[in-house]
């Protein structure tokens, strides 16, 4: 196995070649950048990087051409045992500090939605969780677009099975927004979705994360109401729903 990154090094240590080096020449010059020191746990260098990208374009092109491509081959370096949990977690916590630093601006942005023209339509119980999963980064992008817009979200932060089909019950929820980062926690949705079809047979259930980028059948494999491969389209699916729901 390729040698663990140590942590705040900047380099890779060794000569040998492995599936880490591999999944860098793999990816464009700014995402290598980013997953280098990510890895590396290099706060200031991620900084650096994602303010040069800001000046390119918006806060979400941002987040979703450099940190989420990042995000993602971490994970899978993980799931493949080629980089230790402790740079998966790290990583994580420096994206999500970053990255809340971008939806600062973001907030302020007024989204359009297909679903303007009905604004009259009575707004359904959204929430949004994150589901037997330790990245918390999707959920934050998303549910900042969705208040952006103007949706009242629940935010459950990270869930197991049970405790969220106990919020979704109290709460009355009509459509919950899970996302996952890793497979395992994609395939708990099939279980999730049969248990609230039991207590809460009304709830819509709409998944993302990469397993479903990856396979783009896992949603309905799972028993999922829909499936968005990025924050931007969260409100589509939201006007989509409401409007069959209507």
């Amino acid at each position: 196995m390729l040698p663990r990154l140590m942590a705040g090094s900047g380099i890779w240590p060794g000569p040998a070649r492995g599936p880490l080096d591999e999944a860098i020449q793999t990816m464009s010059s700014p995402s290598e950048e980013l997953l280098q020191a990510l890895l590396a746990l290099n706060r200031v260098q991620a900084g650096e990087l994602l303010m040069a990208a800001r000046s390119q374009g918006s806060p979400l092109d941002v987040i979703e051409t450099l940190v989420r491509p990042a995000l993602e081959e971490i994970g899978r370096l993980w799931e493949e045992g080629d980089c230790a949990l402790s740079q998966i977690y790290m990583s994580g916590r420096i994206c999500e500090e970053l990255v809340e630093e971008l939806l600062g601006e973001a907030r302020d942005i007024d989204f359009a939605t297909p679903g303007e023209a009905g604004a009259a339509t009575r707004a359904p119980r959204l929430a949004i969780a994150v589901l037997e999963d330790y990245h918390l980064l999707g959920k934050q992008i998303v549910r900042t677009v969705l208040r952006a817009a103007g949706h009242a979200v629940k935010d459950y932060g990270r869930q197991d099975v049970d405790g969220l089909v106990e919020c979704v019950r109290e709460d009355g929820i009509e459509i919950l927004l899970v996302s996952t980062l890793m497979l395992p926690a994609a395939l708990r949705v099939r279980v999730l979705v049969d248990r609230l079809r039991e207590v809460s047979p009304h709830t819509r259930v709409v998944v993302g994360g990469a397993p479903y980028r990856f396979d783009e059948e896992l949603w309905r494999e799972v028993g999922a109401d829909a499936v968005g491969s990025s924050a931007g389209e969260v409100l589509d699916i939201l006007a989509r729903l409401t409007g069959e729901s209507a």
